[in-house]
């Protein structure tokens, strides 16, 4: 019986050892995967390590041009802001010259009350254009009423016929076609700097 039992002993033994065995071997396969991954985990490491700087440098590069953007918008607001308020003093006077302006031809017309039925609109660049065409008018001709009274005493004699010359109000006209042509050319160049 003590044959069996160490026959048996020995089978066992054996058993064991291969079962040891095969497992060693399992083991061993798993280990150099392991250390085969652990390479490719250090690789992944580094690369991370790497794009984690880069996206670093990435985001102060983005801090830097978002504070310059930042800078420049708020530049641009003030230059802007200034514009609008340069541009609406300049439209204010602008709006004050004219209204000025249409008082003076107001009170020429209603000086002259056969000329007011007759006037053309003042606003029209024909009319602006010949009233600014005619002659000047010398200091003494413009110090003279437009009309005076007739003297009751000694009879005035017709004056020769001479071309019409160009009256107050159409002056008058002219100026403030003038003066809006240039206010809106003003506010247009105004307005393609702003923008």
């Amino acid at each position: 019986m003590s044959l069996i039992v160490s026959i048996l002993a020995d089978l066992l033994v054996a058993v064991l050892l291969v079962a040891c065995i095969a497992t060693s071997v399992g083991l061993g396969r798993r280990i150099t995967r392991l250390k085969g991954d652990e390479t490719a985990m250090r690789q992944t490491i580094g690369d991370l390590m790497v794009a984690t700087e880069s996206a670093e440098r990435a985001i102060l590069g983005l801090r830097s041009t978002l504070a310059e953007c930042d800078r420049t918008l708020a530049e641009r607001l003030r230059l802007a802001e200034r514009t609008n308020a340069d541009l609406a003093a300049q439209l204010q006077a602008g709006d004050e010259v004219l209204s000025r302006i249409g008082r003076i031809v107001a009170q020429a017309r209603a000086a002259v009350p056969g000329e007011a039925a007759t006037q053309p609109a003042f606003a029209q660049p024909a009319f602006a254009q010949a009233a600014f065409a005619q002659a000047p008018v010398s200091p003494q001709a413009e110090a003279a009423p437009a009309y005076a009274p007739a003297a009751p005493a000694a009879p005035v004699p017709p004056p020769a016929p001479e071309p019409r010359p160009v009256s107050t109000g159409e002056r008058l006209g002219a100026a403030a076609a003038a003066a809006r042509a240039l206010s809106e050319r003003a506010l247009s160049r105004l307005q393609a700097q702003a923008a």
